[in-house]
C-alpha cells in the first residue's frame, strides 16, 4: 500500500461508490473523499486540493486559476472519458501528470444511444404522456430495422453502436475527422460529409467531444438539412448543437423528434424545450451504467500511477 501519496477524490459518485471506495483504499493510504455530495468549484474545489499531490476527477474544471493555486497537485486521474474540462495547455505549462483512458464508458453509452433510437421511433415518449393525461390513444411509430443511421464521431462509442446496430440491417454513414478505412470496410460503413449524412439520415447520433471543431457543430442551417421525419440524439456533450434552433424545428414539425442525454447547461433550463412530446431529456447518464463506473473508476484509479503531461 502506498503510505507516501495524499489523494483527493473530487467524484461525489466515486466518493460514495463502495467497490471504488475499497479498491482505492486498497492501494493508497491517505484518501480524503468528496462527502458533501456537491460538485466542487472554485475556491471550494481549490481547498478542497489543497495538501494533496494526487487527485481523481470528474466534471470539475482544471484550469490555469486551479493549478497555479496548487503547486503540490502533481497527477489527475480522470474519471470519465471526456476532457474538454482539462486545460491541457494550462496542465503542461505547469508540469502536471494527467491519467486517463478513453472509451472505458463505451457499451454503455452506446446502449443509451440504440435505446433512444426505439424509443422515439414508436413514440414512447408522447404514448407515456398520453396515458398520465388519462388518454389512451394508439401512436404509429416505425422501427429501427432498416432505416438509415448516420454516425458523427467514428471513435470507441460510435464503433461499438455499428456492433449493436448489425442486428437491424441498418444502412450507416459515417462521419469522422479521422480515416478507419478497415473498420469503415468490414462492417460496409460509408464515409460522407455531414451535410450528406444529415440530409440522408433517419437517424442522427453524435458521438465527438466537445472542443473548438465541434462546439455549435449543428447550426440552423445544417439542422434545416435533415429530414422532416427523422430523429436527432445527442448523448455526447452539451454544446454540439444549437437548443434554440431545435427546439423551433420540433415545435414546428420540421424535425420529427430529438433525444438529449447532455446539455450545453446542466441542468437545462428550458422548459418549453424538456416539456415537447417530441423530445426526450435524461440527465447525463450516458456513462451511467454500473460497468462502466467501475471500469472508469479503476482506470483513473490506474491513472494516479501512470499518468503522463498531456501532449499536444
Amino acid at each position: 500500500m502506498n503510505t507516501t501519496d495524499n489523494v483527493a477524490v473530487c467524484s461525489r459518485s466515486f466518493s460514495r461508490h463502495p467497490i471504488l471506495r475499497a479498491e482505492i483504499l486498497s492501494r493508497f493510504a491517505n484518501v480524503t473523499f468528496n462527502e458533501t455530495g456537491l460538485q466542487l468549484e472554485g475556491s471550494e474545489l481549490i481547498d478542497f486540493l489543497k495538501g494533496h499531490n494526487k487527485a481523481i476527477t470528474a466534471m470539475e474544471t482544471v484550469d490555469e486559476a486551479l493549478l497555479s493555486a496548487l503547486p503540490e497537485l502533481q497527477v489527475i486521474g480522470k474519471y470519465g472519458v471526456g476532457l474538454d474540462m482539462i486545460d491541457f495547455d494550462a496542465m503542461r505549462r505547469h508540469g502536471k501528470h494527467l491519467g486517463w483512458v478513453s472509451g472505458v464508458n463505451r457499451r454503455s453509452a452506446a446502449e443509451l444511444t440504440l435505446a433512444f433510437a426505439i424509443v422515439m421511433l414508436r413514440h414512447v415518449v408522447a404514448g407515456n404522456r398520453e396515458i398520465l393525461a388519462g388518454g389512451w390513444r394508439q401512436l404509429m411509430g416505425g422501427q429501427l430495422s432498416g432505416r438509415t443511421v448516420g454516425i458523427i464521431g467514428c471513435g470507441n462509442i460510435g464503433k461499438d453502436l455499428v456492433h449493436l446496430l448489425e442486428p437491424f440491417q441498418c444502412p450507416i454513414l459515417v462521419n469522422d475527422i479521422r480515416q478507419y478505412p478497415e473498420f469503415y470496410s468490414k462492417f460496409n460503413l460509408q464515409q460522407v460529409s455531414k451535410e450528406e449524412l444529415l440530409t440522408r439520415s433517419d437517424v442522427v447520433t453524435l458521438h465527438v467531444p466537445l472542443d473548438d471543431s465541434t462546439r455549435n457543430m449543428l447550426t440552423t442551417e445544417r439542422l434545416s438539412l435533415m429530414k422532416p421525419t427523422a430523429i436527432l440524439i445527442n448523448a455526447a456533450r452539451g454544446g454540439l448543437v444549437d437548443e434554440m434552433a431545435l427546439k423551433e424545428m420540433l415545435k414546428d414539425k420540421r424535425l420529427a423528434a430529438a433525444a438529449f442525454d447532455v446539455f450545453i447547461q446542466e441542468p437545462p433550463q428550458d422548459r418549453e424545450l424538456l416539456e415537447l412530446d417530441n423530445f426526450l431529456a435524461t440527465p447525463h447518464i450516458g456513462g451511467s451504467a454500473e460497468e462502466a463506473i467501475i471500469a472508469m473508476g479503476l482506470a483513473a484509479i490506474d491513472g494516479l500511477d501512470n499518468g503522463e503531461i498531456p501532449r499536444k
